[in-house]
């Protein structure tokens, strides 16, 4: 090998150990607890709605405010110029300030004496999460080619149902033997600690690593990226399918925990127990088949991959209306995985066709721009939503108006599937068109 040869050979060798297979695993496997953080201290708060509930006395809909709006606002409005941070800056050390933030935010929400209080610690909760998610979709789109994204998408979103069940799990028996109060601050603290380790043991790898591609030009501005994505008939079609989709499982995730302490009469360590068992198991199944479903099949035809979330959202309806409407609770719980497992198959081919359809430098904004409207549609409206419907059908539906708000939610996700089904009769040539950028 000539002298040139060796210079030239040099970094593609660093570059192979810089992304090796073990520490692709490292990276993936890190972002996934990241992420479970992230959901613990996000979802930790529906498990303690009721208790807070009798604490402060607020309505259904102010609980709503509380668990949505207060915390979708911040976090879908500030991930879009987090994102133009992470497509010019350091993704690693922005994710490890966002993760040190939360944290001590999510700890904060322990110490509020007033309602207001509580809605301004979670508050700061939505600002530090809004760092996580999109520049971790662009890292892992560096590690990943795009033929085994789809997989470590959908391993990445197991963070959902992992980190929900254990918030249920957590929040349910801490509240119930140590108080609500105690369960803000001891699921928050250790997340300052995982900052640490993020910031120390996490590197930050070339753009367009994984295709061999480099791109050296500016970030495009954020008009231009909003233009591109939304260009594309597939993409307005999946982020339609996605925010419908967030809007109802927000919406039932957030109050799953009051309708069972409501209508069945169960105490918050059994509530924790059961939808956590139910979380981590059926939801952590669909979630990591979705991605492999859509890459297996997506070999074959693209289309495949909002297909599969499309068929099984439409199949996850009748379950979950049937999880509502059963009369005791043994019955429900038989239902309850089944919406579960179907529901969260959509999670990793959204994000992994997303990314596709992204040119390199628009990734992280990309990424924020779907977030953006799965949070403030989906995370923001959806838990409020079904308070004020709730609220609204009390008056005839007295102690029963939380389950009849539930099965009114879950059928919007009829809407959703069709979006994914309309979306994938362009996909093929969109994605065509984003190669060739």
């Amino acid at each position: 090998m000539s002298a040139s040869e060796r210079v030239a050979a040099a970094p593609a060798l660093a570059e192979a150990e810089f992304a090796s297979a073990s520490y692709r695993r490292y990276v993936l496997g890190l972002l996934l607890v990241v992420y479970v953080v992230n959901f613990i201290d996000r979802s930790i708060v529906n498990i303690l709605l009721q208790p807070i509930k009798e604490e402060f006395h607020p309505s259904d809909t102010a609980l709503g405010f509380l668990s949505g709006v207060a915390f979708a606002i911040f976090y879908a409005t500030l991930g879009i110029p987090i994102a133009r941070w992470a497509d010019r800056g350091v993704r690693r050390d922005i994710i490890a300030l966002a993760l040190f933030l939360w944290s001590g935010m999510t700890a904060l929400c322990g110490l509020a004496r007033t309602f207001p209080q509580l809605v301004m610690a979670r508050i700061g909760v939505g600002i530090g999460e809004a760092g996580c998610s999109p520049p971790a979709h662009s890292l892992l789109s560096d590690y990943y080619p795009p033929d085994q994204r789809g997989r470590a998408f959908a391993t990445y979103a197991l963070g959902i149902p992992i980190g929900t069940a254990f918030g249920y799990l957590l929040g349910g028996w801490m509240t119930q033997e140590l108080g609500w109060r105690s369960a803000f601050l001891l699921v928050g603290l250790p997340g300052l600690l995982l900052a640490a380790v993020v910031r120390l043991t996490l590197r930050e790898p070339p753009r367009g690593l994984s295709e061999v591609r480099r791109e050296t030009a500016a970030p495009p501005s954020l008009r231009e990226v909003a233009g591109t994505m939304w260009g594309l008939g597939s993409f307005r079609h999946l982020a339609a399918g996605a925010t419908l989709h967030a809007f109802v499982g927000y919406g039932v995730m957030t109050w799953n925990a009051p309708f069972l302490a409501r209508s069945h009469g169960m105490s918050p360590g059994e509530i924790g127990t059961a939808l956590a068992i139910v979380g981590i198991v059926f939801g952590g199944l669909g979630t990591y088949l979705g991605g492999v479903l859509s890459d297996r099949f997506g070999k074959r035809d693209a289309r495949w991959s909002l297909w599969v979330p499309g068929i099984s959202t439409l199949v996850a309806v009748p379950f979950a209306v049937a999880f509502y409407l059963s009369p005791d609770v043994r019955s429900a719980l038989l239902f309850a995985g089944i919406p579960v497992f179907f529901g969260a198959m959509y999670l990793g081919p959204t994000y992994s066709i997303t990314q596709a359809l992204a040119p390199l430098r628009m990734r992280a904004v990309a990424s924020a721009f779907l977030l953006f409207l799965i949070n403030l549609i989906g995370l923001g409206l959806g838990p409020q939503i079904v308070g004020i419907l709730s609220d609204v059908l009390a008056p005839r539906l007295e102690e029963e108006s939380l389950r009849g708000a539930l099965v009114a939610m879950v059928s919007v996700n009829l809407w959703s599937g069709i979006h994914y089904f309309l979306g994938a009769r362009t996909l093929r040539a969109d994605l065509a068109g984003a190669a060739a950028r």
